[in-house]
This record gives C-alpha cells, sequence and structure tokens, in this order.
C-alpha cells in the first residue's frame, strides 16, 4: 500500500510576501551568525552551509559531507542531514522576509544514502504564510544541482521577536555579539543589547 501524502501546507495560507530589503538573486550570503553550527565559519566541524539567494521566494545552498559528519562507516547521519535542511529553510525564511523566525517543525525524508565526500545541493523554497506560521519546504539532490534526489523537507517556522532571542538566549553569547556585531550577517534588522 503506498502512502498517500498529506496536503503541504496543512493550512490556508497568504503568498509569501519578499520584503524589499531581502537579498537580490545571485547573493552570496554569508553566516548569519559566526557560531552557528550549520553556516558559521568559527564552528571547526560545523556543516559550513554556503547559500546563494534565487528567485521565487528561494535559496541555494550546499555543503560537503566531511569525515566528521558520518554517522553509519562512510555515510552522513541523518540527523546531521536535517540539521543541514533546518538551516536551509531558516536561510530561505530569514533572508526573503527579513524576519526572524524560528523551527517549530521539521518533517525530513530521507531517500538514498548521502555518502562521505560527497555535495549536498539544496533548493529551499517559501510555500506560503498563515499569521506567525511560515511553511516552507526543500529538496537536496547528490553531486550536482540536477543530481539525484537524496531528501526532502517539509518545514513550519514561527516569526518571533528579538525578545525570544534575548529571553532565552546565554547572556554571555549576547555580550559577545553586542561588542562585536560582525558575528551577525544581517546586524540591521538583529541589533541585539543585552
Amino acid at each position: 500500500m503506498s502512502r498517500v501524502p498529506p496536503v503541504w501546507p496543512p493550512v490556508e495560507v497568504e503568498p509569501p510576501q519578499r520584503h524589499p530589503d531581502a537579498p537580490e538573486p545571485g547573493t552570496k550570503l554569508g553566516p548569519h551568525y559566526a557560531h552557528c553550527f550549520g553556516c558559521g565559519d568559527a564552528v571547526e566541524h560545523g556543516l559550513h552551509l554556503h547559500t546563494v539567494a534565487d528567485e521565487d521566494m528561494t535559496i541555494r545552498a550546499k555543503f560537503t559531507v566531511t569525515e566528521a559528519h558520518q554517522g553509519a562507516p562512510g555515510l552522513a547521519h541523518g540527523g546531521l542531514l536535517a540539521c543541514a535542511f533546518d538551516e536551509a529553510l531558516g536561510a530561505t525564511v530569514g533572508e526573503q522576509l527579513r524576519q526572524p523566525a524560528v523551527t517549530g517543525r521539521l518533517e525530513t525524508d530521507f531517500l538514498r544514502p548521502v555518502p562521505v565526500g560527497s555535495t549536498l545541493h539544496i533548493v529551499g523554497h517559501l510555500d506560503g504564510v498563515a499569521g506567525r506560521k511560515v511553511y516552507a519546504s526543500a529538496e537536496g539532490r547528490l553531486g550536482a544541482p540536477d543530481g539525484p534526489v537524496a531528501l526532502r523537507a517539509r518545514a513550519l517556522f514561527v516569526t518571533v521577536d528579538l525578545a525570544h532571542f534575548v529571553e532565552h538566549g546565554r547572556a554571555e553569547d549576547l555580550r559577545a555579539i553586542a561588542e562585536d556585531p560582525s558575528l551577525l550577517r544581517n546586524r540591521q534588522h538583529f541589533n541585539i543589547n543585552p
């Protein structure tokens, strides 16, 4: 018996509206936070996910699976792959809407193994907005943007204000950002003063 995939998004949504300050298609996006495991440069064994803004409310991202990313011998850890999709989808929401958001739900379908040494190409897309809820989906291909599909993901993000990060973040990290705003990519939109 084949499983019928649930309708996505699962609620009635409005089309997402690209923020006027969203990066132009083709813009390379640096890390949103230097110490982010997904995209940060300051994390030695992080994913170092590289993202580029694209047309139609999308981003393109890629990362190369290293020895440090293994689960089974020679294969990427499934949770780490889910992390890559969380990061790519979060970048899609944050960059296109220019609004802070947190992951509320992430579903990942693993369709084929992702070997160490391979590069995963991810395309994330905004699917709709319902109040504070933002729905996004992505597909990951092995080896090239048109390579075989290895993973698919869908996520629900919830927009928050900056008080969320001040209230729940570690004080020493917030102080470090206040002292060195270059740790954040979108400093003008995410000014945190603990």
